[in-house]
């Protein structure tokens, strides 16, 4: 990958503030953010549930018709 995707990646990322930028002299470190990263596994987890709960829907009424 050349510098300026992982530039533009690390753009998107820190602005979805999934990670944080420290200066270390000319150098710039990234690590990842927790509470950002909280923030996207409770949204993760709530399209998990909706979505089995969708593929179970046609399922469970499947079963009741049989």
């Amino acid at each position: 990958m050349s510098r300026p995707a992982v530039s533009q990646h690390l753009k998107v990322l820190k602005e979805a503030e999934l990670v944080v930028e420290a200066a270390a002299g000319t150098r710039r470190l990234y690590r990842a953010n927790p509470g950002g990263l909280d923030v996207s596994r409770g949204y993760l987890v709530r399209f998990r549930s909706s979505t089995l709960d969708n593929f179970a829907a046609p399922t469970a009424a499947e079963a009741e018709e049989s």
